[in-house]
């Protein structure tokens, strides 16, 4: 049984306007999630999902609107997954779905445990 957790955290390019993928597009970017969310199925522990836009910046003193518009990526989305090691995590991401988007990447982090 995997014994470690880490966080996945979808990253993208801000602003931009893409193109809506026509319908067959979406039905084979479903197809390939679906293949990869099976592959994986034992792994995944929280699927997560995408965030909405906006959110608020909380500091000791204040809170703000954010994200930033200074801000060079955009967090879309998040996971958890559990494995063995870094290289097992490293795997899942890069056969994710949402790396075949232009400029996307994934930001792995480790969850510590006491």
């Amino acid at each position: 049984m995997p014994t470690q957790k880490y966080l996945f955290i979808q990253r993208s390019p801000p602003g931009g306007k893409r193109e809506s993928p026509s319908p067959a597009q979406m039905q084979e970017m479903f197809a390939v999630f679906n293949a990869w969310k099976e592959k994986f199925k034992a792994n995944i522990v929280d699927m997560g999902g995408k965030l909405a836009p906006g959110g608020k910046i909380v500091t000791a003193s204040s809170v703000t609107d954010g994200p930033f518009v200074e801000a060079k990526e955009i967090i879309g989305g998040f996971m958890i997954v559990s494995v063995d090691n870094f290289e097992q995590a490293l795997q899942i991401a890069r056969e994710g779905p949402g790396m075949m988007m232009p400029g996307a990447s994934i930001e792995i982090r480790e969850i510590s445990t006491p």
